[in-house]
């Protein structure tokens, strides 16, 4: 089997983030870490070369995979902010109906400047995503 990849590392995230070359994205990364920081009570922690995570869960798959991963994470990249809190609650639909500009994928929501969506919400689902990981991978 293949070792995981994205596994916790020595990397600073505040160092990370100061490297991000867009000013917004670094600023908005910024933000992000602190909003995620308060939610979960965790410090930030690399996770691989460019996933910051807060708290973590072990995880075992039908198929006999298992690893760990953070329960709640995200990444500034070069063309958006990646965000690791999708679940499969339907009430996710109405909070993404009123997020703002976004774009989505099974567990990651992407955006483009924290500007564009309504940071009430976004933290929201940040407390909600949390809420879901808490559930069903209890400490």
């Amino acid at each position: 089997m293949a070792e995981i990849k994205t596994k916790p590392t020595e990397i600073s995230p505040a160092e990370f983030i100061e490297a991000v070359e867009n000013p917004v994205r670094r600023e908005d990364a910024k933000t992000v870490c602190a909003m995620m920081a308060r939610i979960t009570g965790e410090p930030p922690k690399m996770w691989g070369p460019s996933i910051i995570g807060f708290g973590s869960y072990h995880y075992k798959y039908g198929s006999g995979h298992e690893g760990d991963m953070c329960r709640l994470g995200f990444s500034p990249r070069k063309a958006q902010i990646v965000l690791y809190i999708l679940t499969e609650d339907p009430g996710q639909s109405d909070q993404l109906a009123r997020l703002g500009k976004h774009k989505n994928g099974k567990s990651c929501l992407y955006i483009n400047k924290l500007a564009d969506v309504d940071m009430a919400v976004l933290e929201e689902m940040t407390r909600d995503a949390l809420a879901h990981m808490n559930a069903k991978y209890p400490a």
